[in-house]
């Protein structure tokens, strides 16, 4: 199954990906038809997903929890830049506001006026659909509803200025596009082997597979869970792979007409003009 969420006439439907088209549902909680616990209730209604509205497949609501450093090349690129540091034993995790959350196609404001280095960061995203606390990793995966692509945009002047921790750097309003829709649990075969990738303006500047996290998803959930319960509804980025454009030489950053693509095999693409 795929939701996705679309805009018809100023009101926001949710919708299932049948083919090229979309069938317009009656459901607002993606996570209650994802899991199976309630059956799509059809409107009858279907549209051309070709030149469709698609906006964020699921309204963000909390922080968005996300997992840094979670592939070794992306670690080791980091070690380069900023100086060599152990490799850590347990996920690095840090927050994203809801208000950094856009959808497949918005445009990602380049907030020229704070940051002159706005990187991208393509990441397997993820979907809570059941409510769990102190989740092993045997069973973590039980509690994932669905998967989509985002890509975690990240001022690093802003996370270099206060004091280096990621929140500021990470939460610009509009810097998070995910979608295009969100692709049930049962579709994606095994999520630590999707190839991942980001172009810029055509040009691919990270391209990986996800059996190279240092992480996996299923320890990344049991140790994102341990005293905290994670909710339906909740999503979680599971880091990126390595080419982010301060590793490079000469750095790259986001500019006012760029493009940024970001793909996860098997789920489909986001788009993103930078303005």
């Amino acid at each position: 199954m795929r939701w996705a969420r679309v805009e018809i006439d100023g009101r926001v439907r949710g919708a299932l990906v049948e083919g090229d088209e979309l069938a317009i549902v009656e459901d607002d909680d993606p996570v209650e038809v994802l899991t199976g616990r309630r059956a799509p209730r059809a409107t009858g209604l279907r549209v051309p997903l070709d030149g469709a509205g698609l906006v964020t497949p699921l309204a963000a609501r909390r922080n968005v929890m996300c997992v840094g450093w979670n592939y070794l090349p992306h670690f080791e690129e980091r070690s380069r830049v900023h100086g060599e540091r152990p490799l850590p034993d347990v996920p690095a995790f840090f927050t994203k506001t809801t208000t950094s959350v856009i959808g497949p196609s918005d445009a990602v404001p380049s907030h020229r006026d704070l940051t002159l280095e706005l990187d991208f960061e393509v990441e397997l995203g993820l979907v809570i659909g059941t409510e769990c606390r102190d989740v092993d990793e045997a069973s973590a995966m039980d509690a994932v509803a669905g998967y989509f692509v985002s890509n975690d945009i990240s001022a690093r002047d802003l996370q270099k200025a206060h004091g280096g921790q990621w929140y500021k750097g990470k939460s610009l309003d509009g810097t998070c596009p995910i979608g295009p829709w969100i692709v049930s649990s049962d579709e994606i075969a095994d999520p630590q082997d999707l190839d991942i990738s980001c172009r810029l303006n055509g040009e691919t500047m990270q391209s990986s597979n996800t059996r190279h996290m240092i992480v996996p998803i299923a320890r990344v959930l049991a140790e994102l869970s341990k005293g905290l319960t994670l909710l339906p509804g909740d999503l979680v980025l599971t880091g990126t792979p390595e080419g982010v454009g301060f590793s490079r030489v000469p750095p790259i950053f986001l500019r006012p007409g760029d493009v940024l693509e970001s793909s996860v095999d098997g789920i489909g693409t986001i788009r993103n003009p930078i303005v």
